[in-house]
């Protein structure tokens, strides 16, 4: 069931890896570079929730969320083989946005898809599992430019292209991503729609107009917030894709509020309320668990965009005192950090068959504290140690809040959420992993240029703080625990 992730993570690993270093090696300045990632949080928050929508309302002979599985497969394969043969720098942005969208695609209704087949009492384990086979993947895929390198494949950019270390990775990864997730969709199977209708205990909820009290003056704020943003970002002289955020918070207001005028005007289109009607009500709507489990995902995910925004470029400079992201010695540092994502991964894995036992002895919320707060010393410890080498130590720390991020929100939010919309709230759910990363590819350029002098290390002491919030956001959740 949970094979699959290991391909997709494959893929996911390598675009985290050596997509900073794509984009330095034709060409982009270190400021540039957030700016070219926020295509990928932008694709997750479009795609996320469609694919949610639609898989729950899917069957076919393939079942229900498998069909996602293999187009996005199909298309994510033909991406990684084209992005390392980008030869400019606006190729490479494009085909980030291409290949992030099908990474979506697949991996979206891979979370529905444990919560469909498994009990309440199994979820945690299935989203562990699922944990155990993205740090395995995610291993081989890291370490494979620096294990290519050392086989003797050519590490250095020619003028104008990518390292060959590079180019072969990406191609083995379409292949590994490929075989993985074709494996769970041909050895699995799905349970009918009724057959899930009859595990809900909330059969009735899913289809009734949500409750529209104070929707007018929530999107009211936001619209506000939108504005006010906007006005600070041109009064600041800030970045212009900061604008980005701006015109993101005002417009999701506008569309709360047109759509409560729309629903009080014609109450007969609240069966007929479409795609974006429906993820507007169950945004509103959504339960309070989840809610609560929004601000531990926001402030998780934005420490780990962080961290993979500016790993490769910290690295360089702080550990190895590499600028020119053309030299020998940055292309080093470049593989060394492929080697500390394998690190953290392999901890990852390692921690998913730890983390049970954690979640038994302190129970779900204690559990991911602790490792949040073991990944945010690992951040932290980038400032301070100087021999790359013993950036390894910090990884076990960033492995185990990696693996618990990947799984206890999930576990903690599943059993809150009625099975017929599933995969709509999975993907609303995925908004608290894309939201950060766009205010971080927002943000953190202009607070390092204007705080750090742009020194990249403290984008990572940045998120070492913000792992720690996300460890107190955590006991705010209220959740029966399942033992």
């Amino acid at each position: 069931m949970c094979f699959g992730f290991l391909g997709i993570q494959f893929g996911f690993a390598l675009q985290t890896a050596d997509v900073s270093r794509i984009f330095q090696t034709l060409g982009a300045s270190l400021e540039q570079i957030p700016s070219l990632w926020i295509a990928a949080p932008l694709t997750g928050l479009i795609v996320q929730p469609i694919i949610g929508h639609y898989s729950d309302r899917t069957w076919t002979r393939l079942g229900r969320r498998r069909p996602y599985f293999l187009a996005g497969a199909l298309l994510s394969t033909l991406a990684l083989l084209w992005m390392p043969n980008a030869g400019v720098l606006w190729m490479a942005a494009i085909l980030l946005w291409l290949m992030d969208a099908s990474f979506n695609v697949a991996m979206e209704p891979f979370r529905a898809f444990v919560a469909d087949q498994l009990p309440v009492r199994q979820r945690p384990q299935g989203y562990l599992m699922q944990s155990f086979f993205i740090g395995t993947g995610a291993v081989v895929a890291s370490m494979l430019p620096w294990i290519l390198a050392q086989l003797g494949v050519s590490n250095v950019a020619p003028d104008g292209g990518i390292p060959d270390t590079v180019k072969y990775s990406f191609y083995a990864g379409g292949a590994a991503l490929l075989g993985a997730v074709l494996w769970t969709v041909f050895s699995t199977k799905e349970y009918p729609p009724e057959q899930l209708r009859g595990f809900d205990a909330t059969p009735a909820v899913h289809e009734s107009l949500p409750d529209l009290r104070g929707i007018w003056r929530r999107g009211s704020l936001w619209l506000l917030a939108g504005i006010a943003l906007g006005v600070l970002v041109w009064f600041l002289q800030l970045r212009d894709e900061v604008y980005l955020l701006a015109a993101g918070l005002a417009v999701y207001g506008l569309l709360l509020i047109g759509y409560e005028a729309a629903m009080k005007m014609r109450p007969a289109l609240a069966e007929k309320r479409g795609l974006l009607g429906h993820v507007l009500g169950d945004l509103h709507a959504m339960p309070a668990a989840m809610r609560q489990l929004a601000w531990v995902q926001l402030f998780s995910w934005f420490a780990l965009f962080a961290m993979w925004i500016y790993a490769t470029a910290t690295v360089a400079q702080v550990q190895y005192g590499a600028t020119d992201a053309h030299s020998a010695l940055y292309n080093e540092a470049a593989n060394w950090v492929g080697v500390l994502s394998a690190a953290y991964n392999v901890c990852a894995a390692v921690a998913a068959m730890l983390i049970p036992r954690m979640v038994r002895r302190w129970g779900l919320r204690a559990s991911h504290l602790v490792n949040l707060w073991l990944g945010g010393l690992g951040l932290a410890s980038f400032l301070f140690v100087r021999d790359p080498h013993w950036l390894l130590l910090p990884m076990v720390g960033v492995g185990f809040a990696w693996a618990s991020i990947l799984s206890l929100p999930y576990a903690m939010l599943s059993d809150n959420l009625p099975a017929a919309k599933m995969g709509v709230y999975m993907g609303i759910f995925n908004f608290f992993i894309v939201i950060p990363q766009l205010i971080a590819a927002s943000v953190l350029g202009e607070l390092l240029k204007r705080c750090f002098h742009d020194q990249p290390v403290w984008a990572l002491m940045v998120g070492g703080a913000s792992l720690f919030v996300a460890g107190l956001c955590t006991l705010r959740v209220q959740l029966t625990e399942q033992p």
